[in-house]
């Protein structure tokens, strides 16, 4: 397992942003992950925090009010503005915005004595005893203002992603012996066959009845071009039929389709905490204590020191070093900037399965990828057929019976090209790395590479291991019957995914593959890999990784096949072709490409640089100005108006800045 991967939390909970609002009424948070259902609930919970939060802003907009009139009262000096009167207006003023905050601090003594909730409350109330209303309210407010602001920053995001993806149809045409007609998509269930029109987009996971159909696919796969399905292909919820009315047999229910694993896996993210986060929310159970007895002494022991003690002098200085000292700046902002990250990332057809992995993409100086379907299409057509039985037709329905119960790209493009071989097959083996054998009409056919036939003790001539292009031996009965020749071609992307790389610091790229060697080198000298190695088995793709850790190296290993999950799950960060991966790859994975081009692998590491950078940005400039300040306030400098700044101020420029990365272009 991987060194790192230790620290995951598999409790998965929603985004952690410290505050009673979000604490009491969760707002913009899912309580699960799109399990049975949650996907969808999630979306109506967005839009019913929404209204909540806008019912919310009222009593903000009153408190506002009323503090705005009690200052210009009191600075105009008015003689009725006094006494029972000012404090009655203030504390109302108090009571509409800090009433939540008083009453978190009271309810988390049990759990946290020391928190910033109770550093409030300490600090407004004192603010009160002393007289300075205004600035007790002026705290609570601005607070809140930035409780409205991180809301609306946490809604905008899970929008923004949701939308971006999910919008599929609440309704679908069923289709019934009494004809079709409209069923919830939640109610169809597996087995079942519906009908896709022209313009409709797909609301379930499904098998193609119809002999062909064009979808856009941009939902799922970034690239909006069409994808012509053939009859028996896979279509998935998300896509848009284009041409032509399809049918389809439903393959997953509408919970356990490809489109709620992802909105599955974004929702879970944000429970996966990055090293910093972490470390911050340690940091902060240890400093709230430090700075409430640090507030402590700054009260009392000028007692004993100072000849012209004060209370009320010392105490005030307390408070405001009790407000400056909060560290919502903090708390707030830097798990919102990772989950903006995560946004970013998912805009861009990138799957951060956690914030953690945010981190890690930034520390890697090897990336390791596979061949076929990363940096190749992995779309195979025959090119050319060699055999030496005197009917063609019927060698590669020999091949064909064999190669039709294999998912390999190769094996698929031998099925295309030949068709239904309509010969009996049984006893179907699929050997990693070699090929496929099986029964066909009781003859024993061996369909693979060199190494299959040379196992089986088959011989052929060793010049067809010279042909650079993928090749598929053929041995029928123990005896070589020829081979097909197929080819793949580099995606249109790939070079600029390596140059990209290095241009991020990437030191050093290598591709392991199961294809034949001669075809490897080939490829990476085009692409111009620092190394590259073929005829891997997966165990020795792993073996490669292992040495490659073994030198200190932080490594990255990109595939999609059902044979990288075990070297995916053992790199320091495992990365998934999502589009036309297999479900091993990207469950194992911890970041998922949903493009399938590999220059996504590039925009992954700028993002996760990006949000690292925007979080230490927000690290610095609260421990910055707060230090200030506080300096500023314990010799008595620094009012409870500077404070607040430093306090709520901060955390609202924490905010924006961490909002900022969804608008960043990668």
């Amino acid at each position: 397992m991987k060194n790192d991967k230790a620290d995951i939390e598999t409790d998965f909970k929603p985004l952690e942003i410290t505050s009673p609002r979000t604490a009491d009424a969760p707002g913009p948070e899912a309580d699960s992950c799109c399990s049975g259902g949650a996907c969808s609930a999630a979306s109506g919970q967005v839009n019913e925090a929404q209204e909540e939060a806008k019912e919310s802003y009222l009593p903000t907009i009153v408190s506002f009010v009323l503090l705005v009139t009690g200052i210009a009262l009191d600075y105009l000096d008015v003689a009725w503005f006094s006494g029972l009167v000012r404090f009655l207006t203030l504390g109302l003023a108090y009571v509409l915005v800090g009433w939540r905050v008083v009453w978190h601090a009271i309810k988390s003594v049990r759990s946290s004595f020391f928190n910033e909730f109770l550093l409030m409350t300490v600090a407004t109330l004192g603010a009160f005893y002393l007289g300075e209303y205004a600035e007790g309210v002026a705290v609570m407010l601005f607070y809140v203002v930035g409780e409205h602001f991180q809301e609306a920053a946490v809604i905008r995001s899970r929008r923004s992603i949701r939308d971006l993806i999910d919008n599929r149809p609440d309704m679908v045409n069923l289709q019934t012996v009494n004809g079709v007609i409209s069923v919830p998509a939640k109610e169809v269930s597996v087995g079942e066959t519906i009908l896709v029109r022209p313009g409709e987009k797909v609301a379930l996971d499904g098998q193609l009845q119809s002999e062909a159909a064009a979808f856009n696919t941009a939902a799922l796969t970034g690239e909006a071009k069409p994808d012509t399905k053939r009859q028996g292909d896979k279509v998935l919820a998300g896509m848009i039929n284009l041409n032509t009315a399809a049918t389809l047999q439903v393959t997953a229910a509408y919970e356990d389709s490809a489109l709620s694993k992802i909105l599955q896996l974004i929702e879970q993210a944000s429970g996966r905490k990055a090293k910093t986060q972490k470390f911050i929310t340690r940091f902060a159970k240890v400093y709230t204590p430090i700075v409430f007895f640090l507030a402590l002494s700054i009260t009392v022991l000028p007692y004993f020191f100072v000849n012209t003690y004060v209370f009320g002098d010392w105490f005030y200085r307390a408070l405001v070093f009790l407000v400056i000292s909060c560290p919502c700046a903090l708390v707030v902002s830097i798990p919102l900037g990772y989950f903006g990250g995560i946004g970013a990332a998912s805009r861009n057809g990138i799957l951060f399965k956690g914030a953690n992995f945010l981190d890690q993409v930034t520390q890697l100086d090897t990336v390791v990828m596979d061949k076929t379907g990363t940096l190749t299409e992995g779309v195979f057509e025959v090119q050319k057929v060699s055999t030496l039985w005197s009917d063609e037709q019927e060698f590669l329905s020999y091949v064909a019976a064999v190669e039709s119960l294999s998912t390999h790209p190769v094996a698929q493009a031998v099925t295309a090209y030949v068709g239904n071989a309509n010969v009996r097959v049984t006893q179907v083996q699929e050997v990693p790395g070699h090929g496929v054998k099986g029964l066909v009409n009781g003859r024993e056919v061996l369909a693979g590479n060199g190494k299959l036939l040379r196992q089986s003790g088959v011989s052929y001539n060793a010049s067809i291991d010279a042909i650079p292009d993928t090749t598929v031996l053929v041995a029928i009965d123990g005896s070589y019957a020829g081979h097909l020749i197929i080819a793949d071609k580099i995606k249109s992307d790939a070079a600029a995914a390596v140059k990209a790389l290095r241009s991020l610091g990437i030191k050093r790229l290598v591709m392991l593959s199961g294809d034949k060697d001669s075809i490897v080198q080939k490829v990476a000298k085009e692409l111009q890999l620092d190394e590259a190695y073929g005829g891997l088995l997966p165990q020795d793709k792993v073996t490669k990784v292992e040495e490659l850790k073994a030198q200190q190296k932080k490594v990255a290993f990109v595939g999609d096949g059902i044979n990288d999950a075990p070297v995916i799950t053992l790199s320091d960060v495992g990365i998934a072709m999502g589009g036309l991966g297999s479900d091993a790859a990207i469950e194992t994975a911890d970041v998922v490409i949903q493009t399938d081009q590999p220059s996504k692998i590039a925009t992954a590491i700028s993002v996760g640089k990006k949000t690292k950078q925007v979080v230490w940005q927000n690290i610095g400039m609260a421990f910055g100005v707060k230090a200030a300040v506080l300096l500023l306030g314990a010799v008595g400098v620094a009012s409870m108006w500077e404070a607040v700044f430093a306090d709520v101020g901060v955390a609202l420029l924490a905010i924006l800045n961490a909002v900022r990365i969804q608008q960043m272009k990668f």
